[in-house]
């Protein structure tokens, strides 16, 4: 186990990491200076920068409230999230988070993501809360046009196909409850980069959850390199027809 959150710890924020040495510090000690109570688990593919020898150390400072998961190489967004869900959902705790190493997910907004899932009495309640860049009006920060253009008409050509009613469909600031994780098979869970994203998102929606997008201010990462590809961006473009595919032939 890569850590034991304590009692009072109902979140956990899965961060992957690649080559973030110049963040990972910064965004770790951020999240655990919170009022709300969170541990951090760093999912680290083998980046020869020494991010996970950076994330070792902060682990001596708060053993329980810190963790890191070293793979073997670069081996994706996708599988590095589920791995991490793999490692979190046996500590029994109730909100699992997902955020960027970059800064471009401000850490203080996380309380308020796990809030919007922590109301699920009440009829505003969530089972996936996205932090989301679309919602009342648009909140990114730094971005080329062609980048905005893009990641928009993604959402725009992803409800289009699938009728997926979320407007950041891309987005990788959220929080889910345990029991959205526990009903999706990871097994069958095949996108690796950008499109995890949507594939998360259809499958919680097809299964029933409730997913509301929560307004957030997207900032582009001031340190280190954005990990867009254009593989990634095919990748995402075919995965929705795969998705709408194999929902309607009964084998999502």
């Amino acid at each position: 186990m890569p850590f034991l959150a304590p009692p009072d710890v109902e979140s956990v924020v899965v961060v992957p990491t690649y080559n973030e040495s110049a963040n990972v510090e910064a965004v770790v000690r951020r999240v655990l200076a919170l009022d709300e109570p969170f541990a951090v688990l760093v999912v680290d593919d083998g980046s020869p920068d020494g991010t996970a020898d950076i994330v070792e150390r902060l682990r001596e400072e708060a053993p329980s409230r810190v963790g890191l998961l070293r793979r073997p190489g670069k081996l994706g967004l996708g599988t590095a999230y589920l791995d991490g869900f793999r490692a979190v959902l046996p500590l029994g705790v109730r909100f699992l988070c997902e955020m960027d190493a970059d800064f471009s997910h401000n850490p203080d907004d996380l309380p308020r993501l796990v809030e919007a899932c922590r109301a699920r009495a009440g009829d505003a309640g969530a089972d996936v809360a996205i932090g989301s860049r679309y919602v009342d009006g648009l909140r990114i920060l730094n971005w080329p046009l062609s980048r905005l253009v893009l990641s928009y008409g993604a959402g725009v050509y992803t409800r289009a196909i699938t009728g997926l009613r979320v407007r950041d469909v891309t987005a990788g600031f959220k929080c889910f409850r345990r029991e959205v994780l526990e009903a999706i098979d990871f097994d069958r869970v095949r996108s690796n980069g950008y499109s995890f994203q949507i594939e998360m998102n259809y499958r919680a929606w097809k299964l029933g959850f409730r997913i509301v997008e929560v307004p957030i201010i997207f900032t582009e990462r001031a340190e280190g390199h954005s990990k867009m590809s254009r593989a990634i961006m095919r990748e995402a473009a075919t995965k929705v027809w795969e998705l709408r595919l194999r929902a309607m032939a009964g084998r999502l």
